[in-house]
């Protein structure tokens, strides 16, 4: 049993370090390319990775057993997954710092715990509700420019990272409850597929140019390849451990996409954003920490 719960920590780690450099490469990449050409090159070699890692972990074998059932989780998550990661790859794209984005995207293990709460009857006290208005509260303070109308009260991408963490949050409670009768490596699979599917449908529809850098093809490659393995890590941890356990190492993510950002950028959230950034990635901590049992409120 400690077994595999370290096992799933090694998971979420490895997950989360690679998933905080998808942030770097990803805007480094998108800088300089078109979103449809972006994602078709992208998601071409993730699936390739996918299908690679599947085949040589004798995975493929399972598209053959697949219950209707089973193909119709496989093609809601694919849908779920085509406007989620839309979603995320738009907000990189549009909010220049990468660790706002990060931060904000804190909304998404909140809403996990949520989900787990509410759909999967997961124990909920008032310690995680304490947890959640906190990060929330963080959100608020993150994405907060300074109107006074809803039009320009919140920073330009706050709703788009909002929508992203709520498809987000639905896929990964899907995933959570059918990760022992899908492996990791055919839900992988299943999103590379369909991501590089829509890709490549975007890619002609808006008639992209084939053109690409050297540059930016090199910062594609290195993201995907950090995507695939943090993705496929995540839904091993999901075999291990809880969705709101995996969530407490993933809620450091936005420190490590602040430190690469100044590294690469050179930038810097303004001082009320990484303060609202700090303050949700502390509620995320208490939210998760209270609901993997770490604190308690003993009743007197």
């Amino acid at each position: 049993m400690k077994s595999d719960v370290f096992k799933g920590y090694f998971f979420t780690v490895i997950a989360t370090l690679s998933f905080s450099n998808v942030y770097i490469f990803s805007k480094v990449a998108l800088n300089e390319l078109p979103l449809a050409q972006f994602g078709m090159i992208w998601y071409a070699i993730v699936t390739l990775l996918c299908l690679i890692f599947a085949a040589s972990n004798k995975k493929l074998k399972q598209l053959t057993y697949l219950t209707r059932k089973q193909i119709s989780i496989l093609l809601t998550l694919g849908v779920l997954e085509i406007v989620t990661t839309t979603l995320f790859f738009v907000s990189i794209h549009i909010i220049p710092d990468p660790s706002v984005t990060s931060f904000l995207g804190n909304m998404f293990p909140v809403m996990v715990m949520l989900g787990g709460i509410f759909i999967l009857h997961e124990r909920f006290g008032p310690v995680e509700i304490f947890g959640g208005f906190i990060a929330l509260a963080g959100a608020f303070v993150i994405s907060y420019s300074g109107g006074t109308t809803l039009d320009t009260i919140f920073i330009k991408g706050t709703g788009i990272v909002f929508f992203n963490a709520l498809f987000a949050s639905t896929a990964t409670l899907v995933v959570k409850v059918h990760v022992k009768k899908l492996s990791p490596e055919l839900l992988n699979l299943n999103r590379g597929f369909w991501l590089l599917l829509f890709s490549v449908v975007m890619f002609f529809v808006m008639d992209e140019s084939a053109v690409i850098s050297v540059r930016a093809f090199k910062n594609t490659i290195a993201g995907a390849i950090l995507e695939f393995t943090a993705i496929l890590t995540v839904y091993y941890s999901y075999k291990y451990i809880e969705a709101s356990r995996s969530s407490i190492i993933q809620s450091l993510k936005g420190i490590f996409v602040l430190i690469g950002a100044f590294f690469v950028f050179k930038t810097l959230p303004l001082p009320h954003q990484l303060w609202g950034g700090l303050i949700t990635v502390i509620g995320v901590l208490i939210m998760a920490l209270a609901q993997a049992g770490y604190i308690n409120i003993k009743k007197e």
